[in-house]
């Protein structure tokens, strides 16, 4: 009998709740809990959209009455706005509800015009997982919540193949290719140090801002430094992955970046900025190097660092593997929910 509905995006959806999810599949609440994956949503047209969520809804109106626990995954407003529909309906049916929150920026969520939608999801769960501690403290702030917030971080998901590839002296970005990510901000940054370091490119790996990235390159006089790739996959990702030698994300709001995961379980060492739940982890030096969002002059000095300096990459390269096989491992993360989902089934 399925004991868990869990309630989120179609696993062909590009994104990090998909991944997460498919991280959960592999852990061994999975089994144990008979967990059944509900697809409400997809990365298509608004058609295949109202057709993903009227095909999750009465699957999940079919499946409710047998199970025993409620995993709804939502992000930003419009998955939220989706999700109190499920939310309504689990309720009714008195059924125990998690609500695992992956949203990128307070501003626009929980301390925005749709605080209430939040409220909703939130006051009527039974359990609200968060991605790191200082979302917690946001979540906090905003809802009186009683204590049922949980901290569990994202998972390493990302798969090796067994091909090996030579390094390359690379700084990889992954992802969408936006200004949220801050894609701009490493291009006019590798601007100021690439004539020091004319044997470095830096590569994106990602669709969107992707013809808008080339033309800002090539003004900037870096064009044969600078390779976009497009969306990666599979082995694709791996050869991305496997050759670089430094992994930056200029970023200005997360979650928890599933991209940065990845470098670590590749033993990148980490550029990135302290947004979302990076501060519960960083140490400045010692396991990444940081900078603040949109501050271009700090992210060119961060770059020269790791660009000319081998035995710092490699001592953080250490500290990313480090990461990915003790906090982040993806057992040690499905252990956490396998907890919770135990203590709700009581």
């Amino acid at each position: 009998m399925t004991k868990v509905l869990v309630v989120a995006t179609s696993r062909k959806t590009r994104g990090g709740i998909t991944s997460v999810v498919k991280a959960h599949e592999t852990g061994r609440q999975w089994k144990e809990y008979h967990c059944r994956w509900i697809e409400t949503h997809i990365d298509r047209g608004v058609v295949w959209k109202l057709v993903y969520l009227l095909k999750g809804l009465f699957e999940f109106v079919v499946l409710l009455p047998w199970c025993r626990i409620v995993h709804i995954h939502t992000s930003e407003p419009p998955s939220a706005m989706r999700k109190c529909l499920f939310m309504a309906l689990a309720k009714l049916a008195c059924k125990k509800v998690i609500v695992h929150f992956h949203a990128f920026s307070p501003d626009t969520t929980i301390n925005g015009k749709y605080k209430n939608v939040y409220r909703y999801l939130f006051t009527k769960a039974d359990a609200v997982i968060v991605l790191s501690e200082t979302w917690k403290k946001y979540v906090t702030a905003a809802f009186d919540l009683n204590g049922k917030v949980r901290v569990v971080y994202n998972p390493c998901t990302a798969k090796a193949y067994p091909r090996a590839y030579k390094k390359k002296k690379q700084i990889l970005y992954a992802g969408t290719v936006n200004a949220r990510k801050g894609y701009k901000d490493m291009i006019e940054a590798f601007a100021k140090v690439a004539g020091n370091f004319h044997d470095w490119q830096i590569v994106f790996a990602g669709n969107g801002e992707v013809e808008q990235g080339r033309a800002l390159a090539a003004r900037l006089g870096i064009a044969e430094q600078t390779v976009f790739l497009g969306w990666v996959s599979g082995e694709a990702k791996d050869k991305a992955f496997k050759e670089a030698s430094v992994f930056c994300l200029p970023s200005y709001a997360e979650g928890f970046p599933m991209a940065v995961l990845d470098a670590w379980a590749y033993g990148l060492p980490v550029m990135t900025t302290p947004v979302g739940g990076i501060p519960d982890v960083a140490q400045d030096g010692v396991n990444m190097l940081l900078f603040a969002p949109g501050d271009v002059n700090a992210l060119a000095t961060q770059m020269e660092r790791m660009m000319s300096d081998a035995d710092l990459r490699d001592r953080i390269s250490l500290k990313s593997t480090e990461l990915s096989e003790t906090i982040f491992n993806v057992n040690n993360v499905n252990a956490k929910i396998r907890r919770i989902y135990a203590e709700l089934a009581e």
